[in-house]
């Protein structure tokens, strides 16, 4: 948007700015509709939308068929999306993935790089870094375009995007990564935890559209769990929500069942609790009754974690998401039974559509939130 001088300057950039987000938020609106909902005469609003066309903002809607029969139509707009975009990028143990989309946050390019589980953190740094660069020349971009760049990443992470703790990536700890990304990437560049960009992701394109106050338990190689409240995600006194820890030996109690079962069925198999829970669930998909109580086991084990959480916070609904959500109701029905046992106020439970895209998804969002501040809150 054009920078003039004095406060006619500051009060013409508020005003298009207030304009570009009527724009956005409204699909399609005439001059007549712009000025009601931004208050402000017709003719401001003429010029501001002459400068967002001029300047590739906003784009003049075709006329409608039959328009011309009626005389001449009043003049349309809409915000044009793809006069921004933004990086979503999820850091994950053994991969990468890095989406591009527009400002209306329709993806428009989707690459993913795989990492050995040890990656080195200088290594893994240097691969966020590549891919950032190879998904936005997928998109026709050149990096410095864009508008921000999302980071999802495992461990304690603080308002500043410094990984004060990790216990899943090497050398993690420590790390300002916010800061390193940031002298590599020529954009703006915000980090977050996965979980809590997770259930921002349910919250924006998932299953919990329509809700506020919500569950999200990842369920993988690790537990993890995201926490909606009042639409927010809520990050904790030390910025460790999402992190549930570290168990003993590295054993989630809830896998035993399925471990046991794995073992059982293919003692010369070495699975991980993952493993043994994918294959335990394919099991139970053929009609094997073992792994079937196997799973409805290992669903009660994560049920009764998730008791603990739902009775004092009262959320509307707990989306199970992370790998293992493709086991869909075998995992989502007696979890369900449990909840309804055992909670004052059931929520619903449903299985994530999102499947591993969620974190990207989520740091899609956080860049879109950040590129939103600038473009409708700060005028310039």
């Amino acid at each position: 948007m054009r920078h003039q001088s004095g406060d006619a300057s500051l009060l013409r950039r508020l005003n298009s700015s207030a304009i570009l987000r009527i724009l956005r938020e409204a699909d399609v609106a005439t001059l007549t509709e712009l000025a009601r909902a931004a208050r402000v005469s017709r003719p401001t609003v003429e010029v501001i939308i002459e400068e967002l066309l001029a300047d590739g903002w906003a784009e003049e809607c075709d006329d409608e068929p039959g328009d011309r029969q009626r005389g001449r139509p009043a003049r349309r707009f809409r915000f044009r999306a793809s006069a921004g975009h933004v990086v979503g990028v999820g850091v994950g143990h053994s991969s990468v993935r890095a989406m591009v989309a527009d400002l209306n946050g329709t993806i428009v390019a989707v690459r993913k790089q795989p990492l050995p589980l040890n990656t080195p953190a200088d290594e893994r740094l240097d691969a966020i870094v590549e891919l950032v660069s190879l998904v936005t020349g997928e998109a026709d971009l050149d990096v410095r375009q864009v508008s921000a760049v999302g980071v999802g990443t495992t461990g304690v992470v603080n308002e500043a995007g410094q990984v004060v703790k990790s216990i899943a990536l090497p050398g993690w700890t420590g790390l300002d990564l916010q800061a390193l990304l940031a002298a590599r990437i020529p954009a703006p560049v915000a980090v977050e935890n996965d979980m809590r960009l997770a259930v921002l992701a349910e919250h924006w394109r998932g299953a919990a559209r329509s809700c506020d106050n919500v569950v999200y338990l990842f369920t993988g190689d690790r537990i993890g769990m995201g926490l909606l409240i009042g639409g927010v995600p809520y990050r904790g006194a030390h910025a460790a929500s999402g992190e549930i820890g570290k168990q003993p030996n590295d054993n989630w109690v809830a896998f035993r069942h399925v471990m046991d079962y794995a073992m059982s069925a293919e003692p010369g198999e070495l699975r991980s609790s993952r493993q043994s829970a994918e294959f335990a669930i394919a099991r139970a998909r053929t009609g094997d009754e073992r792994a079937q109580e196997a799973v409805r086991e290992f669903a009660w084990g994560l049920a009764a974690g998730l008791i603990t959480v739902v009775n004092p916070l009262d959320p509307e609904m707990v989306v199970i998401g992370g790998a293992l959500s493709m086991a869909g109701d075998l995992l989502v029905q007696p979890i369900q039974e449990r909840l309804d046992e055992y909670c004052l106020y059931p929520p619903r439970v449903v299985a994530s559509a999102l499947g591993s895209e969620c974190i990207t998804l989520g740091s899609v969002r956080l860049a879109l939130n950040h590129a939103e501040r600038t473009l409708f809150t700060m005028p310039g």
